[in-house]
């Protein structure tokens, strides 16, 4: 799978099949996330599954989708990603960045101090 190549609207239909415990119908993920259609949810599926994002197997007349990347792995590759893309490969420069930035407390920060021992 090439970096990248799962959209937002594909992350939220991978979150929805993360979460789960087994793997779902359309309409299961669709229930899930009714903001979009129907068929826009099959559609984002279909995609995710040319991608090798998710499995599908086919049960009576449904289509059943499992995610077969990891989230764990993915968040990974997503952040050094991120890090080479916006700061130039620098590990140091995003944690300045999130420690300057508004969304960070003072609370977050001193948990991150105990985590870290700092």
């Amino acid at each position: 799978m090439k970096k990248n190549s799962i959209s937002s609207a594909e992350l939220e239909i991978m979150q929805v099949l993360w979460r789960s415990d087994k793997a779902m119908s359309v309409q299961e993920v669709h229930k899930s996330l009714s903001k979009w259609a129907y068929k826009t949810v099959a559609t984002l599926l279909m995609r995710l599954h040319e991608k090798g994002a998710v499995s599908v197997e086919k049960i009576g007349k449904a289509n059943y989708y499992t995610a077969i990347i990891d989230k764990e792995v993915y968040k990974k590759e997503q952040t050094r990603t991120l890090i080479s893309d916006l700061y130039d490969g620098s590990v140091k420069e995003l944690a300045v960045s999130l420690l300057k930035s508004d969304g960070m407390t003072q609370e977050d920060i001193e948990d991150i101090r105990k985590m870290f021992e700092l």
